[in-house]
Parts: C-alpha cells; sequence; structure tokens
C-alpha cells in the first residue's frame, strides 16, 4: 500500500508539472489575431502567411497493464518525446501598409457615422483541417452526367400500386453538379413555364401576321331546283299553250369563285400595340424560365447541403459513440485496477447512451433529407440519392458588397420582368385608344361564275376594288375605361419594381454579411477544433494518471463533439450563402448556361 501511494504522489507530481510547463508556454507566446475583413488595400510587398494547421492528433491507446502499473503512467506522462509540438493555432494578421489605408471621410455635420467597410474579395480561405468524411463520399470525374435510370418515367400519369415500386433499390452517389443538371432536366414546373413560352412566341408569330395583306379564296358549287321557276314554266304554258325555250328548265347549276385582298393600311397604333404587348409577353416568359432555372439551382443546393449536413452530423455522432466507448473502457479499467469509482462508470455509460441516442436521430435526419432531394430532383420512386461532393468550402466570391449590388440590380430578372410589364401597358393602352380612331383599309375581289343553264358557256368573271374607313363612334366609354385600367397597370408596375428593388438589396446585404460571418466562423472554428482535440488527449491522461476526474473527461469529449459539428455548421453555412448571394445577384457566373436553356425560337 506504501509502495502504491508513493508512486500515485509521483504520478500526481508529474501531471501537474507537465500541466504548468503548457501554461507558461501558452501564456509566453502572444495570440495572433484573425485577419480583419475589411476593404483595405494590401501592399505589394506585405504578404498574408497562414500557419499550416496540424493534423488531428489521435488519442492514446490506454492499456489495462499500463493501468494496473503507476510506474508506466508515470512515464507516459513525463515522457518528453510523447509532448506535442507547440504550434500556431491562428493565422497571422495581415500586414497593411499605413499609406495604402484608405482615409475616411468625415462623418461630421452628415447626423450619422460612415458604415464599416466590408470586403471579402481580398481574404483567402482558411487552411481546413482534414475532415473524416463520411461513407458515401465518392470521387466523380467533373463533367459526368448523371446516370440515364435516375430520369423520371415519361408517363406523367403513371403511379405507384405495389409496395415494390416504392421500394427503395439503392442508394446513388451524385455531386451537386449532376443534381442540379437533374433538377434542370426533370422539374415539372420548369416544363410548364417552357410550353408557357413556346405558346407566348406562337401568339406573337399570330399577332405579326396583320403586318401582312389578307388573302382569301372562296369557291362554290349550288345545285338550285327552284319553285318560283316550276310556277312561272306552268303558267306560260297554260296561258300561252307552250314553253319558251330559255325557261323549260326549273334547274340550274351555279359554280362560283371568289379571290379577294384586303389590308388594313393604318390603324392608328392598334397593331402596332398588339404586336408590341405580344413581344412583352414572350420577354416575360424568357425572365420567369430564367428565375425559375435560378430558383431551382438555390433549392437544390440548399437540400444538397442540407444532406451533407445529415452526413457529417452522422459521422460525428458515430464519433461520439466511439469516444464514449472508450472513456467508458477506462472507466471500467481503472474500477478493476481500484483506483476508480463506480460513479465514474455509471456517468461514461449515461454518456455512451446519449450520445447514442443522437446517433439515432441523426440517421433518421439522414433518411428524411435524402428523401427530400430526390422529391426536389424528380427521380424514380425506387432510388434514393446520396451526396458524393466531400464538405469544403465551395469558393470565394469576387466582388465586394457594392459590386455585389449593382450587378443584382441590373441582373434580376424579376425587376426586368417589372418594366416588361410595364411596357406591355403602355401597348395594350395604345390599343384600346385605338377602338375610337378611324380605321382604314383597302380591298379588292375578282369573281368567276358559271350558270350551267344560260347560254353564255363558261365563265364569267367580274372584280371590284375599293377603300373603307370604319370608325366607332360610341361605345358607352368601354374604351377609355380600358386605357384607363392599362395607365394603373403601368404605375402598379413601377411601384412594383421600386418595392422589388429595395427586396433585392436586402437579399444581397442579407447574403454578403452572412457570407462574412461565416468565413469568420470557419476560421474560429477550426481553431477550436485543434483545441478541443488537445483538450480531451489531456483530459484522458489526466484522467489515467488519476489528476482528473471523469466529469473532466465528458467535458472535453462533448467539447470535441460541439467543436467538429460547429466546424461543419461553419462550413456548410458558408456554402449556404455563397449560394444565397450567387441567386440575390442571379445570373453569376451562370449567363451562358442559362441562356443554353432556353428553348431555341
Amino acid at each position: 500500500m506504501t509502495r502504491l501511494r508513493y508512486w500515485m504522489a509521483v504520478s500526481i507530481l508529474a501531471a501537474l508539472s507537465l500541466h504548468g510547463s503548457r501554461a507558461l508556454a501558452s501564456s509566453a507566446k502572444t495570440p495572433a489575431k484573425p485577419p480583419q475583413l475589411k476593404s483595405e488595400t494590401v501592399a505589394e510587398d506585405s504578404s498574408v502567411t497562414a500557419q499550416a494547421t496540424p493534423d488531428k492528433k489521435q488519442p492514446r491507446e490506454t492499456t489495462p497493464e499500463e493501468v494496473g502499473d503507476p510506474a508506466s503512467v508515470t512515464d507516459s506522462v513525463t515522457d518528453p518525446a510523447e509532448t506535442p509540438e507547440e504550434v500556431p493555432l491562428t493565422p497571422e494578421e495581415p500586414t497593411i501598409a499605413p499609406e495604402t489605408r484608405p482615409t475616411p471621410r468625415s462623418s461630421e455635420g452628415m447626423g450619422m457615422p460612415n458604415p464599416p467597410d466590408s470586403d471579402i474579395t481580398d481574404v483567402d480561405l482558411p487552411e481546413i483541417p482534414s475532415i473524416p468524411q463520411p461513407s458515401g463520399v465518392t470521387t466523380i470525374p467533373e463533367g459526368e452526367p448523371a446516370p440515364p435510370y435516375l430520369n423520371p418515367h415519361p408517363n406523367l400519369l403513371r403511379f405507384p400500386t405495389e409496395d415494390e415500386e416504392v421500394e427503395l433499390a439503392g442508394t446513388q452517389p451524385i455531386t451537386l453538379e449532376q443534381a442540379i443538371e437533374l433538377a434542370v432536366r426533370n422539374n415539372l414546373d420548369l416544363q410548364e413555364t417552357r410550353l408557357a413560352l413556346e405558346t407566348s412566341r406562337a401568339n406573337l408569330r399570330e399577332v405579326q401576321g396583320t403586318l401582312f395583306p389578307q388573302l382569301d379564296l372562296s369557291s362554290n358549287v349550288t345545285w338550285n331546283d327552284s319553285a318560283s321557276s316550276r310556277i312561272s314554266i306552268q303558267r306560260q304554258e297554260d296561258l300561252q299553250g307552250f314553253v319558251s325555250p330559255l325557261q323549260s328548265d326549273s334547274t340550274s347549276v351555279t359554280w362560283n369563285n371568289q379571290l379577294q385582298l384586303s389590308y388594313d393600311v393604318y390603324t392608328f397604333g392598334r397593331r402596332a400595340g398588339q404586336i408590341g404587348a405580344a413581344r412583352g409577353q414572350v420577354r416575360i416568359n424568357e425572365l420567369e424560365l430564367e428565375r425559375q432555372l435560378e430558383e431551382i439551382r438555390l433549392n437544390v443546393s440548399e437540400a444538397y447541403y442540407d444532406v451533407q449536413q445529415a452526413d457529417m452530423d452522422v459521422r460525428i455522432a458515430r464519433s461520439a459513440v466511439e469516444n464514449s466507448q472508450k472513456s467508458l473502457e477506462d472507466a471500467q479499467a481503472l474500477e478493476e485496477a481500484g483506483v476508480g469509482t463506480q460513479f465514474d462508470v455509471l456517468r461514461a455509460e449515461v454518456q455512451l447512451a446519449n450520445d447514442q441516442q443522437q446517433l439515432t436521430q441523426a440517421l433518421s435526419d439522414q433518411q428524411v433529407t435524402r428523401r427530400a432531394l430526390a422529391q426536389v430532383l424528380n427521380i424514380p420512386q425506387s432510388v434514393n440519392v446520396a451526396a458524393a461532393d466531400p464538405v469544403d468550402l465551395e469558393g470565394v466570391w469576387e466582388m465586394t458588397l457594392e459590386e455585389s449590388i449593382v450587378q443584382a440590380l441590373h441582373n434580376r430578372a424579376e425587376l426586368e420582368q417589372q418594366l416588361v410589364q410595364r411596357e406591355i401597358s403602355d401597348d395594350l393602352r395604345r390599343v384600346a385608344l385605338a377602338q375610337t380612331l378611324p380605321q382604314f383599309s383597302v380591298f379588292g375581289n375578282m369573281q368567276l361564275i358559271d350558270i350551267s343553264d344560260d347560254n353564255v358557256g363558261g365563265l364569267t368573271e367580274g372584280y371590284s376594288v375599293g377603300a373603307q374607313m370604319q370608325w366607332q363612334l360610341f361605345n358607352g366609354g368601354a374604351s377609355y375605361a380600358a386605357a384607363r385600367q392599362e395607365e394603373l397597370n403601368r404605375e402598379t408596375a413601377e411601384v412594383r419594381f421600386s418595392n422589388l428593388r429595395n427586396q433585392v438589396r436586402l437579399q444581397v446585404e442579407r447574403a454578403y454579411y452572412e457570407l462574412e460571418a461565416r468565413l469568420q466562423n470557419v476560421q474560429t472554428s477550426t481553431t477550436a477544433l485543434t483545441l478541443a482535440e488537445e483538450s480531451l488527449d489531456l483530459a484522458r491522461l489526466r484522467f489515467v494518471a488519476g489528476v482528473g476526474t471523469q466529469t473532466d473527461v465528458i467535458q472535453a469529449q462533448d467539447d470535441l463533439t460541439q467543436a467538429q459539428g460547429n466546424l461543419v455548421d461553419a462550413i456548410i453555412g458558408y456554402n449556404r450563402a455563397l449560394a444565397q448571394i450567387r441567386r440575390a445577384v442571379s445570373n453569376y457566373p451562370f449567363a451562358d448556361e442559362i441562356d443554353a436553356l432556353l428553348p431555341p425560337e
């Protein structure tokens, strides 16, 4: 017993010495500040260097033999070779030349302070530590199309009637690019909008036909047996005793052919207004197709990131279960060695049960998010999808906040739709007012007639030409009322444009600030993850050495799980914000892709 107490005291002193040396080393270092996300010009001769993030340190395996021998525990704690090397945990602050800093404008007399600068275009993406990816992540070559069996059934009215038809036959990993491709090809709302666009184009061609003369040809053959002719023949025979050869037959066959050419010479803007309104409707449908494409891209991206989030939650939950199992084994080993308590074992068992519950819920959420992505993509009922892309930062935003706002106001289809609607209202107003003005037209026709019972024989021709003026003098004020309606529709479009303009700016600013915050969270959570891993290692060493408690290990384990989740949330949140700002700006950088998806004229 005396020897056991002696070794326990040595272990405590060694652990305290190690902890004190770490504290002194940490206090001696000056912590580096994270890079400030300001729109300041970086000098050409300055450089921004970020320290490489150390690899994840795996927890050290502790055998029951080491637990039973306190001397071995002491040696493992005090061995200098086992001490992790100190590395910087935060990137260095960018060096900015004082002479290149912009001079802020004075806010004196303006009634409000200057807004802070916001610019993330010059900030490099932080180095992300190697994150263990879910099992479904695989390598798919860039540009490879999605498998053909993910296309829906061509019969839109088909629905399953047997259990086997809705049973999931397998899970297909797909990339985000493939998911967007499937959604664009399979989305039913997008197909309906394409049909509406084709219909409006056909209507435009119909209205444009009024620019040309109208040529009509009519031909008819009439066989006639006239009762009046019979009476006339009978009366002539009764009075005169004979029938004239010209009136001997009451029947006749008439062949009538008529060719007519007509053209509206001047309509006081009615024809031009109808064509302009039809052309504007085509443009509105094109913009609606563009808007839906952007909306589909955003919806698919968010659904895909939901799947990635759920996959990472499952992986983190499994890692937490493994850590809890390891803590339980350590507590049981110490209890068997006589240096632990039953209370520590019970706490470890409770922590393991809680982590198992979290894993069960994460698995359920994973299935729900995968089915939600399948519903967005409109794939067959028997196929499930998974995320093949690893969790990583998708890219950088290359424009400042001001440039983003200007591009959004220039590119958004919703704003241009209101401007086109305003023009349509002007055209329809012209059409309504033209109904109260004269309409001038010219016409000409040619006629060929052949009657079988006359003595002329052959076709008899005739023609006529003329001009026509038609003027509706009074219609109860209907035309002026219709014109007034279009004036109100024009004002409504202007109000909607102003409202949408403010909404677009807010969307861009919200997405930009969210992107900026998420980037800072990525940098912070990366550092926190490294600290949490080291904290868990130290808590376990202290617990094995007898100077720590099971509560410390559980708390450190919870901190590690939280740090892993925070890093994943920050990365996926950054990707979400990047997708949202791309949607808010619109057509960036996908203008060529959207033009290629428009149906040909």
